[in-house]
């Protein structure tokens, strides 16, 4: 009986956090859309130019083209022949799922690459982590440059942001310190810290230990300057990719007749609403759209309407893109290794 409740708290606390993250979603929504007129917004939506969504797409899909180039390097020393299509493959199931469970898109993409290419699932894992840290780190630096370029109202329009980023850079710098000693130092840095973790909860003490040896293995991954260097470049090159779709977003709604739009406003945009899909919804849903209408709103004096429908026909847009890219990766890579599989079982049987 006991061991039957025991392994019902792991199910529990999943619906639990699918739960949160779907209220989550719901009140970001009604931020969002509560001053809206949604027939006026579907109106706008209907009228959107083809071409345009087609570029917007394509440009979407070439920023998360960019991502698995830098998941590339960052392999490089674990295997410097992974394929290509693996990793794309197992990135954008991992968004897939992502689209209907935040948190669980990572790891199912770590999974998947460790299928695709033989490798440990941990050691994946770790690399995954690092590409987080990465890009909590590119994304403080995206709205720092955003606060220097729209320093006259940015702060103004969203009060907490200045808060927000002091509390950020302060948890990067603890994280990248404990980060360099684990990888420096390994077992005498974080076996201290597990021992008097331990003395508090074992179970968080081993939770640690595994975080430490997934953050050590992805970061020793990244070996040499070159990589570090390479990796830098493609980060740099990855945000000026989203920032080019947030600005192709204005004109699939014909925004720039009213008002001039530039590339910057689209960094900053992708700056502000970039930090909504860090808020655990699913897809990014409610969080991406209320932050991105308030920044078309109060930041760039758009009306409601014209800002509502631009958050919800581009996220609409990246969702399904998600979803169906997710779906042909998974039949296409699934197809392909098992016919693999098959070949290999039959050469084995012959010899």
């Amino acid at each position: 009986m006991i061991s039957d409740n025991v392994k019902k708290i792991p199910a529990l606390r999943g619906i639990f956090n699918f739960l949160f993250s779907v209220g989550l979603a719901a009140l970001f929504l009604y931020l969002a859309f509560k001053d809206v007129n949604l027939s006026e917004v579907m109106s706008l939506v209907s009228q959107a130019s083809i071409f345009w969504v087609i570029v917007f797409s394509a440009t979407v899909l070439l920023g998360h083209y960019i991502r698995t180039v830098r998941w590339k390097i960052i392999l490089q020393s674990v295997k410097p022949e992974a394929k290509m299509k693996n990793l794309f493959g197992a990135l954008m199931i991992g968004y897939g799922v992502n689209c209907v469970t935040p948190k669980l898109g990572e790891v199912t993409r770590a999974i998947m690459i460790g299928r695709y290419e033989n490798l440990s699932k941990s050691s994946m894992f770790g690399t995954v982590i690092v590409e987080r840290v990465i890009d909590i780190i590119a994304l403080g630096s995206a709205v720092l440059i955003s606060a220097f370029i729209w320093r006259s109202s940015l702060y103004v329009t969203f009060p907490w942001l200045e808060s927000a980023l002091y509390i950020t850079a302060a948890m990067m710098v603890i994280i990248l310190l404990m980060i360099f000693l684990s990888v420096k130092l390994k077992e005498r840095f974080y076996g201290v810290i597990l021992k008097l973790v331990g003395k508090i909860s074992l179970k968080l003490a081993e939770r640690l230990g595994y975080i430490f040896e997934m953050l050590i293995q992805g970061f020793t991954s990244l070996k040499g300057s070159r990589n570090y260097i390479l990796t830098i470049i493609t980060t740099v090159i990855l945000l000026l990719a989203y920032a080019l779709s947030a600005y192709l977003g204005f004109f699939m709604l014909d925004m720039q007749a009213g008002k001039d739009v530039t590339y910057t406003m689209g960094w900053v945009l992708m700056s502000i609403s970039a930090i909504g899909v860090v808020i655990p919804t699913p897809g990014a849903t409610g969080s991406y759209h209320a932050l991105a209408k308030s920044t078309l709103v109060l930041l760039f004096g758009f009306g409601d309407t014209i800002s509502a429908a631009y958050a919800f026909l581009t996220h609409i847009i990246s969702y399904f893109l998600f979803i169906i890219t997710a779906f042909i990766m998974f039949f296409l890579l699934n197809k392909q290794h098992t016919s693999l599989l098959n070949i290999f079982k039959t050469n084995s049987e012959e010899t």
